[in-house]
């Protein structure tokens, strides 16, 4: 990791997630809101707490990760804007990770990710001791076949439709978030959220 200090955030669960990550991978404060409405309205309250609880300011940061999903439109949005605006103001890299990717690589073994989709189904994806072998994808529970998994992780509610052993962790963390980041000598790529569906709205063009 050729960066010091990282400002990790999350906002494609009901967690709105703000953590400062050192380099060894220490964290060095998080601050979590379960709040699935919250989002926008804590996402800024809890990166400046997380920063006085580490004793750090902004201008510490060397760099910005963000989960981008999937998630839900309006909790994705929150989070890779305001890490965008970050990584702007502060001149900072910003670096976009599969959220899932964020619980499924402090896994070990055959692991499934699953999160809340809402519409009754679930986003998921299958990990091999913390290496991600399939999805990310959205189905209804009953048609995501669990694989070689030997436990669930991501949502609690979710992963009881499995009948496997639920182990954490439960929410995107922020050294989940960073560890993510596949390689940090390398421009980070635009931030492309993963919706994984179509928007429920269509343009005037195609309803007609």
């Amino acid at each position: 990791m050729s960066v010091r200090i990282v400002l990790a955030l999350d906002t494609s669960t009901p967690a709105v997630t703000a953590g400062i990550v050192g380099d060894d991978l220490g964290v060095l404060a998080q601050r979590v809101t379960i709040d699935a409405r919250a989002h926008a309205e804590r996402l800024t309250p809890n990166v400046l707490a997380a920063l006085a609880d580490a004793d750090l300011e902004m201008a510490d940061l060397d760099a910005v990760v963000v989960g981008c999903g999937p998630g839900p439109f309006t909790g994705l949005r929150a989070g890779m804007a305001t890490a965008a605006a970050y990584g702007h103001a502060l001149g900072i890299p910003v670096y976009g990770v599969c959220s899932l990717d964020a619980i499924g690589g402090q896994t070990s073994g055959d692991t499934l990710v699953v999160t809340d989709a809402r519409r009754r189904e679930i986003y998921w994806a299958r990990y091999r001791d913390g290496v991600r072998t399939d999805g990310p994808a959205v189905n209804a529970a009953g048609d995501v076949d669990p694989g070689p998994a030997r436990a669930v992780a991501g949502s609690p509610e979710h992963a009881a439709l499995f009948d496997l052993p639920h182990i954490e962790p439960v929410h995107p963390t922020p050294v989940g978030l960073v560890a993510a980041v596949s390689d940090w000598s390398e421009e980070p790529a635009p931030l492309v959220a993963l919706y994984l569906r179509r928007p429920d709205a269509k343009p005037l063009a195609a309803r007609a």
